[in-house]
């Protein structure tokens, strides 16, 4: 991976053909070494999150050694990766012999449920092994994020304190986990989930191991600048407190789009430009699936491909590059006048599910991808974030 000052020198340098993510690994070192350091809980990264080997390097280097996977080729993929990696097979419903294999062929020792059919599936699938530790995950209010989790995944209460009273049959370790749902903003989420978790456990009768608080943790955009982590932290931990669990019970937690949102923008190029309507080489197919089909505002900003001064803002329709008259960004996006063909457009933060939501459709979806060493986008690590979310034309190398 070639190193470059800023994203114009790689647009003066490249001319990039394909859409090019924009690393900046010192993002990921901080928000890891922040989970690492300031959050008392057992951080298991969520690979679906973002994949990449070059993201998985960097939080495996800033210390997070846990890893949550949704699926056999997760699995694999982290225990090619990391040989000593922690990893939970946390995805509620799994197929029998990803089961089998997780546990067998990779070392796998943690699984969630939310059904007594799965929990019957993992013991069976792993023999009624005796070293499990089995996580049940319960059903919570998902009011206050951006992107509710609740409907598909989560047992009620009397289901949940069944399930644990029969996971505490066999297996070594049991918990509770729950999910509030994606880009939660409000730290108060946790204390209610954890207090529903509580009453779980009160209802199950048995003594409980783990505490997995789940993911949700934010990341800043340009519509949603969430409160300071640390508020998260001292809700969490505060709540955790008031539980009905063993003094020595272990607080885990999930961590993905907080973990690596700032870690990568995408710089797309601009195939056609028609008056105030543009057509670039990613959109709702590839990278900007949650900005169309989601609506998250994500921050941007126009590099002119030959070096001028561009324009003052203005709006413009912004059009991806597939066949399908939907693959738009909804509403108008504002950017510089006088956009054309070869100009650029970054777009931030693109660092969560941008890379593992893109498609091959059309032919489309290949990329590339360069590390970079400026830091324009707003941070919630890294204090004195340097340059302004603006236009760039011409402007000074290093």
């Amino acid at each position: 991976m070639h190193t470059y000052a800023t994203p114009y020198n790689i647009v003066r340098n490249l001319q990039p053909e394909l859409p090019t993510y924009c690393f900046r690994p010192e993002r990921v070192t901080a928000a890891a070494r922040w989970f690492v350091e300031k959050f008392p809980a057992q951080s298991f990264y969520a690979v679906k999150v973002n994949p990449a080997l070059h993201v998985l390097d960097a939080l495996w280097e800033a210390g997070i050694r846990s890893f949550d996977a949704a699926s056999e080729k997760e699995v694999q993929l982290i225990r090619g990766r990391f040989p000593d990696a922690r990893i939970a097979f946390l995805h509620p419903v799994k197929p029998r012999h990803a089961i089998e294999r997780a546990y067998f062929n990779y070392g796998v020792r943690i699984y969630v449920t939310d059904s007594v059919a799965e929990l019957n599936k993992i013991l069976e699938a792993t023999n009624f092994a005796q070293d499990l530790t089995i996580l049940v995950r319960i059903a919570v209010s998902n009011e206050g994020s951006a992107l509710p989790l609740s409907g598909k995944f989560g047992a009620s209460t009397a289901e949940a304190a069944e399930i644990l009273r029969l996971a505490r049959r066999h297996a070594d370790e049991v918990g509770v986990s729950f999910h509030v749902g994606s880009q939660a903003m409000k730290p108060s989420a946790w204390a209610q989930a954890m207090a529903d978790a509580s009453r779980v456990i009160i209802e199950a009768g048995v003594t409980v191991d783990i505490v997995d608080v789940g993911g949700g943790f934010p990341a800043i955009y340009a519509d949603k600048t969430p409160p300071e982590m640390d508020d998260y932290v001292a809700m969490v931990m505060r709540s955790f407190e008031n539980m009905f669990v063993l003094e020595n019970a272990e607080l885990w937690c999930e961590p993905g789009r907080a973990l690596v949102a700032e870690s990568e923008s995408l710089l797309v190029r601009v195939d056609l430009a028609k008056g105030r309507e543009i057509y670039v080489n990613d959109g709702s197919y590839g990278a900007l699936y949650d900005a169309v089909h989601e609506g998250w505002k994500f921050p941007m900003r126009a590099i002119s491909g030959d070096g001028r001064k561009l324009g003052r803002m203005v709006e413009y329709t912004v059009y991806g590059p597939t066949c399908d008259s939907a693959d738009m960004l909804p509403g108008k996006v504002w950017l510089p006048a006088g956009l054309t063909e070869g100009d650029y457009v970054e777009i931030g933060n693109i660092g969560a599910y941008g890379r593992s939501m893109s498609t091959q459709f059309n032919g489309f979806g290949e990329s590339e991808v360069a590390e970079v060493q400026d830091s324009p986008w707003p941070s919630l690590y890294v204090s004195a974030v340097g340059a302004e979310v603006i236009s760039i034309g011409s402007m000074a190398t290093n």
